[in-house]
C-alpha cells in the first residue's frame, strides 16, 4: 500500500484500510504542525526587533546598538575556553572537507541523474542557510563556528533530501525493523512484504512527485 497512489485522480488505486487512513491523517497533522511551528518562529522577529526581507536578515538600529554592547571580546572568549576545546577544534574543522565533498557530490549527482530519472531536483538553497554572521552579539569565532555548523548541518540536510529522492526511485518499500525517524518520502513507500501493490504500482510510485511542485505553489502563495 502506498498513500501517493490512493490520492492519484487517475491511475491504478491502492488498497486502503481503516489503519492506512489513521496513519494518512496522522502524517497530515504533522506536517501541518510543522507549518505551525515555522509560523510561530516567523514571531520571533517582532520579539527580537529583526526582520527578513528578500531573503536578508535586518535587525533595527537600536536592536544592534544592545547587541553590540553584548560581545564577547576575543581575549575573554579565548581564556574562558578549555585546553581540551582548543586542542581537539582541528579535529572538528578538518570535517569541513568531507562535508564540503559531500555538498559537491550530491550535486553533481542530482545535476546529472535526477533529470534522467524523471525526479525534480532539490533546492539547495533551501537547507543551507548562512545567516548567523549578522548577529551583532558574537564575535568572529562565534560567527566562524556558528557559520560551519549551519552549513555542515544543511548540507546533512540536503544530501538526506538527495538521498530520500533517490530511494523512492530505486526502493520505495519501508522498512520491517524500526527506526529512529523517516526522511520526507518515506510516507510514500510500500509497506514491507506488499508484493502485489509493488509489482502493481511501482512504475508509478517512483515518477509520483507531484506533492513537491504542489508544496512549492503553495509556499509561494502564502504572504
Amino acid at each position: 500500500m502506498v498513500f501517493v497512489i490512493a490520492r492519484r485522480r487517475c491511475g491504478p488505486q491502492a488498497a486502503r484500510t481503516p489503519m492506512n487512513d489513521h496513519l494518512e491523517s496522522l502524517l497530515e497533522r504533522m506536517r501541518l504542525l510543522e507549518k505551525e511551528i515555522l509560523r510561530e518562529l516567523q514571531k520571533k522577529e517582532l520579539e527580537f526587533f529583526y526582520e527578513v526581507r528578500k531573503g536578508k536578515v535586518r535587525f533595527t538600529e537600536e536592536a544592534r546598538t544592545r547587541h553590540k554592547r553584548l560581545v564577547k571580546r576575543f581575549l575573554s572568549y579565548l581564556r574562558d575556553t578549555t585546553f581540551g576545546v582548543l586542542l581537539t577544534a582541528p579535529v572538528i574543522w578538518s570535517c569541513l572537507i568531507p562535508v564540503a565533498l559531500t555538498d559537491l557530490v550530491f550535486s553533481v549527482y542530482q545535476a546529472l541523474c535526477f533529470p534522467i530519472y524523471g525526479i525534480p531536483k532539490v533546492k539547495r538553497r533551501e537547507y543551507i542557510r548562512l545567516d548567523r554572521r549578522h548577529l551583532a552579539y558574537l564575535n568572529w569565532v562565534e560567527k566562524l563556528n556558528c557559520e560551519y555548523c549551519g552549513y555542515a548541518n544543511g548540507v546533512l540536510a540536503y544530501a538526506s533530501e538527495i538521498a530520500a529522492r533517490t530511494e523512492q526511485h530505486w526502493c520505495p518499500i519501508k522498512h520491517a525493523l524500526r527506526m529512529k525517524s523517516m526522511h520526507s518520502r518515506y510516507r510514500f513507500f510500500f509497506d514491507y512484504g506488499d508484493a502485489e501493490h509493488y509489482r502493481q504500482q511501482i512504475e508509478q510510485v517512483r515518477r509520483s512527485f507531484e506533492d513537491i511542485d504542489k508544496e512549492s505553489a503553495t509556499e509561494k502563495a502564502e504572504p
